[in-house]
C-alpha cells in the first residue's frame, strides 16, 4: 500500500489518557456544534416550505425524511464501522494499518451507499405509499427523493471522513465536515425555496450541495491534514472488507430498527389526517435539534471506548459509560424543561394550528420524556459496537422498534389517538434505555475480568 500524499507526525492515540469525562464534554460540545448545524438546516428548511402555506408540502417533506431516515441509518453504520476500525489499529500504535483500513472503509461506504441509494430510487413511490402519503404530499415527498437519493454516496462518504477524524481524536475538523456544508446549504436554502419559488426542490437540492461540501472537508481533513488515509488497491479493499462489516452489518441492523419504528409511528399518524402527519414532521425536525448533544454522544464515545479497547485500558472503558450516562441523563431532563417551557414558540414558528399544534405541544409536555432513556440507549450501543458485542446493539434496537413500539403505539393509537401514539414511543424508550443501561456495565465487568 502507497503511503499519502502527506505524513505528518505520528498522533497519540489521545483518548488513552487524560480525563475521561473531559474527552466526553470535548469530543460530544464539538460533535454537537457539526450536528446542530446539519439539523437546523433540516429545521429550517422545513420552516421556509411550511411558510408556503400548503400542510400537504409539509407532510411530503416528513414523508421524504422517513424514507431518508432509512437511508441515512445505514451510512451511520458504515461510518461506526470506519471509525470504529481505524481508531483500534491507533489505539494499538499500528498507523500504517490505521491508513490502510481508512482508504479500505472509505471505498466500502462510497460503494455500498451509492448502491443501496439507486435501489431505493427505484422503488421510492412504493415505499412513500406504505407509509401513508397520499396526493399533493406523495408528489412533493418524490420530489425531494428524486434530486437526494442517488447522491447518497457523497452523504456517506462524508460521514465516514468526519468518523475517521474522530477516530484520530481530531474534534474540531471532525466538526468542520457538516459545520461548512451547512452554512452553506443555510445560504442557499432561502434563496431556492422562497426567493426562486423552487419550494421542495429548492429544498432539495440545497441538500445535495451540503453532501458536495461534506466530502471535501472530509477530504482536506482526513488526507492533507492527518495523513490518515492512505491510497485503496483492490487487494487491501477486499482482503478488508470483512473486519469491517463484522462491525458495519450489525451497526446498520441496529440503525435500520430506529426508521421501522418510525415509519411504523408515521403509519399510525397518517391514520389520523394530514395534520397529524404534519404535527409528525415537526416534531421530526424539532427533536435533532433539541437533542443535539445525545446524538453527537452516540457517534463520539466510540472512538473514545475503542482506543482504550484497543490499548487494553478496561477500566477506562467503563468510566467511560459511567461519564455518558450521567451526562446524557442530566442534559435529556434540562432540554425536556426547556421543551415544556418553549412549546408554544414552536408552534407559532412553524405556523401551526388546529390539531397540528395542539400534538407539537402535547410532545414537548410529555413525548419528549423518551429521550431520557432513549440517549442512555444511544451511548450503550456505541459501546457494544467497540467491545466485539455488535449484536447487542442490534438485539436492543430491534427489541425497542418492535415489541418496544409496534404493540405500544397500536395500543396507545386505539385508546387515545395521535396521543396515544406519542405516549407508546415513551414507553418503548424507558424500557429499552433502561435494559442497555444494565446490560452495558455487565459487558464492561466481563470484559475486564476475561482480560486482566
Amino acid at each position: 500500500m502507497s503511503e499519502p500524499a502527506v505524513s505528518p507526525p505520528r498522533a497519540p492515540a489521545v483518548f488513552t489518557q487524560g480525563s475521561l469525562a473531559r474527552h466526553v464534554l470535548v469530543m460530544t460540545s464539538t460533535g454537537s456544534i457539526g450536528l446542530v448545524a446539519v439539523f437546523m438546516v433540516d429545521l429550517l428548511s422545513l420552516i421556509y416550505v411550511s411558510w408556503l402555506g400548503e400542510p400537504a408540502l409539509t407532510a411530503g417533506v416528513g414523508f421524504a425524511a422517513q424514507v431518508l431516515f432509512f437511508i441515512i441509518s445505514i451510512n451511520i453504520g458504515l461510518s461506526i464501522a470506519v471509525s470504529a476500525v481505524v481508531a483500534r489499529a491507533i489505539g494499538a500504535n499500528d498507523r500504517p494499518r490505521a491508513q490502510q483500513l481508512a482508504s479500505s472503509g472509505l471505498t466500502h461506504s462510497f460503494i455500498i451507499a451509492t448502491v443501496t441509494g439507486l435501489a431505493l430510487y427505484l422503488f421510492r413511490r412504493p415505499a412513500l405509499e406504505l407509509l401513508g402519503a397520499r396526493e399533493a404530499a406523495l408528489e412533493a415527498a418524490d420530489i425531494y427523493l428524486v434530486w437526494t437519493l442517488p447522491t447518497n454516496g457523497l452523504m456517506a462518504l462524508g460521514m465516514a471522513l468526519s468518523g475517521v477524524l474522530r477516530s484520530v481524536g481530531d474534534a474540531r475538523r471532525s466538526m468542520y465536515v457538516t459545520l461548512f456544508g451547512s452554512i452553506v446549504t443555510a445560504v442557499i436554502d432561502p434563496l431556492l425555496i422562497l426567493g426562486l419559488k423552487m419550494g421542495v426542490e429548492g429544498a432539495a437540492i440545497a441538500a445535495v450541495v451540503s453532501r458536495i461540501v461534506w466530502m471535501a472537508v472530509g477530504l482536506w481533513g482526513s488526507v492533507r491534514v492527518h495523513g490518515i488515509v492512505g491510497r485503496p488497491d483492490r487487494k487491501s479493499v477486499m482482503l478488508d472488507l470483512p473486519p469491517m462489516m463484522k462491525i458495519a452489518l450489525p451497526a446498520i441492523l441496529t440503525n435500520l430498527a430506529a426508521p421501522v419504528a418510525n415509519g411504523y409511528a408515521v403509519h399510525a399518524m397518517a391514520n389520523f389526517g394530514e395534520a397529524s402527519v404534519a404535527a409528525g414532521a415537526i416534531i421530526d425536525r424539532v427533536v435533532p435539534v433539541a437533542f443535539v448533544v445525545l446524538f453527537a454522544m452516540s457517534g463520539v464515545v466510540g472512538p473514545i471506548v475503542a482506543q482504550n479497547y484497543g490499548a487494553k485500558l478496561y477500566g477506562r472503558v467503563r468510566d467511560t459509560l459511567t461519564s455518558c450516562f450521567v451526562f446524557a441523563t442530566i442534559y435529556s431532563l434540562t432540554v425536556w424543561l426547556l421543551l415544556v417551557l418553549s412549546s408554544r414558540w414552536i408552534v407559532w414558528l412553524f405556523s401551526a394550528q388546529g390539531e397540528t399544534a395542539r400534538l407539537v405541544i402535547y410532545f414537548c409536555n410529555y413525548g419528549a420524556v423518551a429521550w431520557v432513556f432513549l440517549g442512555c440507549l444511544f451511548a450503550a450501543n456505541a459501546a457494544f459496537n467497540n467491545l466485539d458485542y455488535a449484536f447487542l446493539s442490534t438485539l436492543f434496537n430491534w427489541g425497542r422498534a418492535t415489541l418496544g413500539t409496534i404493540p405500544f403505539v397500536t395500543i396507545g393509537a386505539h385508546y387515545l389517538g395521535a396521543e396515544g401514539v406519542i405516549l407508546g414511543i415513551v414507553g418503548g424508550g424507558a424500557i429499552s434505555g433502561s435494559a442497555a443501561i444494565i446490560t452495558a456495565y455487565g459487558i464492561a465487568r466481563r470484559i475486564s475480568r476475561l482480560k486482566t
